[in-house]
């Protein structure tokens, strides 16, 4: 850490906030899409619809955060909706 300079150590505060911050984020979608595909894997469908919403939304939050690339997002977005419908068309 930063031993001499105020402004380092407030970045350095700062940098460990939003680190930590992000971390949480990035922990929330991993965890929501684990849900969502264990759900389409246990073929429960009321459990697989809500999973997709709240993946979604924790998604796309995370995105215009800048926390995950919006591409990235949109990429695995697109993925589990085609899990979602051919669980549902299956």
């Amino acid at each position: 850490m930063a031993t001499k300079q105020s402004s380092a150590e407030k970045r350095h505060r700062q940098s460990e906030e939003r680190r930590l911050r992000n971390k949480a984020v990035k922990s929330a979608v991993r965890t929501s899409v684990k849900k969502f595909v264990s759900a389409v894997q246990k073929k429960d469908t009321a459990d697989a619809e809500a999973s997709f919403k709240e993946m979604i939304k924790k998604l796309d939050s995370a995105a215009q955060k800048g926390i995950i690339n919006k591409k990235a997002a949109a990429r695995k977005k697109s993925r589990m909706q085609i899990l979602l419908n051919n669980f549902k068309s299956a």
